[in-house]
């Protein structure tokens, strides 16, 4: 992940634009600011693919942009547990570089730029020692989280990823199947029958611990002929909201690990539908037997 800062007025560095080392954690002046900077800061997230492709191959660039939503949803929150006002969102609709931009105002009035998304979000600013704690739970993650927070975590998940998604978790005994929020928003309801678990492991890279885990958070969509812009925004829209509904599950005592590696994942096909079109972007595995453990003096 590669990050540069647009310092306008009101903070603790001069206006300009400045290069982040994570090494050292240290900042380095690249140049004056752009014409139009307004107040506060802007973090600008972009990324070198070459590095995850040696490694990761065709599966790196879908992987790189749920990681640059987290790291995006990251910033959010910190601006917003720093007590910073309502920070403002900005995610690739092109083909050029930052993938994502987060902007924080300084204290005061605030400001915002034209073209900033500001997801409103209705749980309350997490405080820093909450985001400081939070981390992806090691399998396994057995125990099945109670329907009124799989509730408040598909809430989240939807009201982050916006529109071009649809959320569900499956879930297991006694009643397994899949559910999703209804038209209400206010509860659940079963969108289909059946353990699906088994298959979301396969689908998974084969990481056989997801056929195990209490729940597992799915974000559905981008279909085969998606152009680059849609495959980019969905991505980066899943990896913000599966980031902030992480943070949602810690808040209800689950344990919870990302899951951003899917194969062949086509749920629409195997619910009946017609195929490529509704695939699996991101996951997020649920459990509650893990957390209770780590809460044991």
């Amino acid at each position: 992940m590669d990050t540069e800062l647009v310092v306008g007025a009101g903070c603790s560095l001069p206006p300009g634009r400045y290069g982040y080392d994570p090494l050292r954690h240290r900042v380095h002046r690249l140049g004056g600011r752009p014409g139009g900077t307004p107040p506060g800061v802007t973090a600008e997230l972009s990324v070198t693919a070459r590095r995850t492709v040696s490694h990761y191959g065709h599966r790196a660039w879908p992987l790189l942009l749920l990681d640059t939503g987290h790291a995006a949803a990251a910033l959010f929150l910190a601006s917003r547990a720093l007590g910073a006002g309502e920070p403002g969102l900005r995610l690739a609709a092109g083909s050029q570089q930052p993938l994502a931009s987060v902007h924080v105002a300084p204290p005061g009035p605030v400001h915002r730029a034209d073209g900033l998304l500001c997801p409103l979000l209705s749980a309350s600013a997490p405080t820093p020692e909450e985001l400081l704690v939070r981390r992806s739970a090691p399998p396994p993650l057995p125990g099945t989280p109670a329907p009124e927070t799989l509730r408040a975590i598909l809430t989240t998940a939807a009201r982050a990823g916006g529109g071009d998604l649809r959320w569900c978790a499956a879930v297991g005994s006694p009643r397994p199947g899949l559910m999703e929020l209804a038209p209400d928003g206010a509860t659940l309801r079963r969108c289909a029958a059946g353990e699906a678990r088994p298959t979301l492991a396969a689908w998974a890279a084969g990481q056989a611990w997801i056929a195990d885990a209490g729940a597992v958070l799915l974000a559905r969509g981008c279909p085969t002929d998606a152009d680059a812009a849609h495959i980019r925004h969905t991505h980066l829209r899943a990896g913000f909201a599966v980031h902030l509904a992480h943070i949602t599950a810690r808040r209800h005592g689950l344990a919870a690990r990302p899951v951003g590696s899917w194969q062949q994942a086509d749920l629409g096909a195997a619910l009946g539908a017609a195929p490529g079109q509704d695939w699996i972007v991101h996951g997020l595995a649920l459990g509650t037997l893990r957390a209770e453990k780590e809460n044991t003096p």
